[in-house]
């Protein structure tokens, strides 16, 4: 455990009150990264306002398909088959994430991946803010020598166990995500907190379930259909100017997580005559993100090329009533 460790970082008499009240540390492992990759094991442990830990919780959940990177997860088709499908977990983990900021390492994943299986299941997880660990770290300044859970673990001396275990993984972040947060509250750090937006719509692919194990034949997410588009057939008419409307021909990124299922918006923009962009460059006319401070490569060369940026709603809206192209 970490007491000696996480007391060397006195606890402020004054707390700061824009603090969360409560936080759910959660870890999810997955039968790979790709959207229709599916939660295999959750664990969550529920912490006060300080980061004590209150209790905690773990479960298996059946894919009900191959488990993907056995290897690296140690979860076979035989452990998997006996376990509960999320629909069965979806009660008892919402209530464990009710009312807390989500906190997990890399959120973003894990946010969105327990955001599918709530869509899924057509319910929404009770999670209004999430946490990234890797940017309090970089909020902090801590020296780390690259941003993976055992480096920060190792920086507050916490031992890990089982390396991607979900309970473990959780459990070692629980640990240092506490004097984490004590230090943030000394220094008056303002915690990076994102909003979490939950999936309103979903659309599944058929995955074949392999019967003997199934890791054998795992080739990651490459089972994936690749989304092959038909050329735009509208010339660029240029960057999107606030106020005004789309015009059929302006090319449209997307980044981080939506309401709306990713792939349902691209074609929902597609539809109108818009071209989805898989990069920002200078011709990009906008990027739709609702996390504008995230700090992903579309972000930061948005910023640096100017590329006008909206959220998710006002896309929504602009979809609407898009300008015809130029005959």
């Amino acid at each position: 455990m970490l007491e000696d460790r996480a007391t060397a970082v006195s606890s402020p008499t004054q707390w700061p009150a824009a603090y969360p009240k409560g936080y759910a540390v959660v870890d999810v492992e997955t039968t790979g990264l790709a959207r229709d990759d599916r939660i295999i094991s959750a664990a969550v442990y529920r912490l006060d306002a300080r980061g004590e830990v209150e209790d905690h919780w773990y479960t298996l959940v059946n894919p009900e398909r191959d488990p993907g990177p056995v290897w690296i997860h140690g979860l076979t088709s035989e452990v998997l088959d006996g376990a509960p499908l999320f629909g069965d977990i979806a009660e008892e983990f919402a209530a464990r994430l009710d009312g807390r900021v989500l906190v997990a390492h890399n959120a973003v994943f894990d946010w969105q991946m327990i955001a599918r299986e709530y869509a899924r299941v057509r319910r929404e997880a009770p999670v209004r803010q999430r946490l990234c660990t890797i940017a309090l770290s970089k909020e902090l300044g801590l020296p780390l020598p690259n941003h993976k859970l055992e480096s920060l673990a190792a920086h507050f001396g916490v031992v890990q166990q089982r390396a991607h275990h979900a309970l473990d993984d959780a459990r070692v972040l629980a640990e240092a995500f506490r004097p984490s947060l004590r230090a943030a509250a000394e220094g008056g750090v303002r915690l990076p907190l994102l909003e979490c937006r939950p999936l309103t719509e979903w659309s599944d692919r058929p995955v074949p379930r392999q019967s003997s194990g199934g890791y054998g034949g795992y080739r990651g997410s490459s089972w994936r259909p690749s989304r092959k588009r038909p050329a735009c057939p509208y010339p660029n008419p240029g960057r999107y100017e606030d106020g005004k409307r789309l015009k059929q021909g302006m090319r449209v990124a997307f980044s981080g997580d939506t309401s709306t299922e990713r792939e349902l918006l691209e074609d929902r923009a597609v539809e109108a005559g818009l071209h989805v962009a898989t990069s920002i460059s200078r011709l990009t006319s906008l990027l739709v993100t609702n996390d504008p401070d995230s700090g992903t490569s579309k972000t930061v060369k948005a910023r640096q090329y100017g590329t006008p940026v909206v959220d998710e709603a006002a896309f929504g809206q602009l979809l609407g009533d898009v300008e015809p192209a130029d005959e």
